[in-house]
């Protein structure tokens, strides 16, 4: 039996519950960091050192960090579904869950890629440091889609989530633009299910299911809601 293609697009809310900080929930800061010090190409001209400190940091955050239910459910409903994770989250809880494909918008925390040429990517789980240079000499760099770049795999997401049979949304404002347009390429027929404490602003989505519940509760919501549909 063919099993249907559940889409799942999360946001920085579900890995939120696992521990790791957002920008979102602190007036544009992240760990007390201003975003466009520490997330922009600019940042990174101006300070170099500052950001793959601040990056450096995030790495041992992650790797503090374990999944949580949210993560696991999703793993879990491969049982039953063709589940596609398409995330905006950087860290690899969604991996370390069990979930066997898992597209990442924003880049992977455990990489590192040369500043000059993007197809250079390498795996990284200490710390990079200035002078650190790839193959072609260039200065290594975290392996991560700041603002104000573009998003390489956004035209792959959106394939995917045309394909869906079923779409959901977890943890994400739906305000970080390409990422939040995902959506719209959604089959208007198929059923979709969002997942936040804060539903986002979505009237205009057919077949739309809210759920007003942290991921870890939602995504068991969820998951009662889909077997009790078969």
């Amino acid at each position: 039996m063919n099993k249907k293609n559940l889409v799942v697009l999360t946001g920085a809310g579900i890995s939120a519950e696992s521990g790791l900080k957002t920008f979102r929930d602190s007036d544009g800061l992240w760990e007390g960091y201003d975003v466009t010090e520490v997330a922009t190409p600019r940042g990174w001209k101006k300070n170099p050192q500052l950001v793959l400190e601040f990056y450096n940091q995030r790495r041992v955050n992650v790797l503090e960090a374990q999944p949580n239910a949210a993560h696991v459910g999703l793993a879990e409903l491969e049982a039953d579904y063709d589940v596609q994770i398409i995330t905006q989250n950087i860290d690899d809880l969604h991996e370390r869950a069990g979930s066997t494909k898992t597209l990442h918008l924003h880049g992977e925390i455990f990489k590192m890629r040369s500043e000059e040429d993007e197809s250079l990517v390498y795996d990284i789980k200490g710390d990079i440091k200035w002078g650190d240079t790839a193959e072609d000499g260039a200065q290594l760099r975290p392996h991560i889609v700041w603002f104000e770049e573009p998003v390489p795999l956004i035209e792959e997401a959106a394939r995917l989530v045309r394909k869906a049979d079923i779409f959901a949304v977890i943890g994400t404002s739906l305000v970080v633009y390409p990422a939040a347009g995902l959506i719209n390429y959604a089959p208007w027929p198929i059923p979709k299910y969002i997942i936040d404490k804060s539903i986002p602003y979505t009237s205009s989505i057919t077949n739309l299911t809210a759920i007003p519940r942290p991921a870890t509760e939602g995504v068991q919501e969820l998951i009662r809601m889909l077997r009790a549909k078969g």
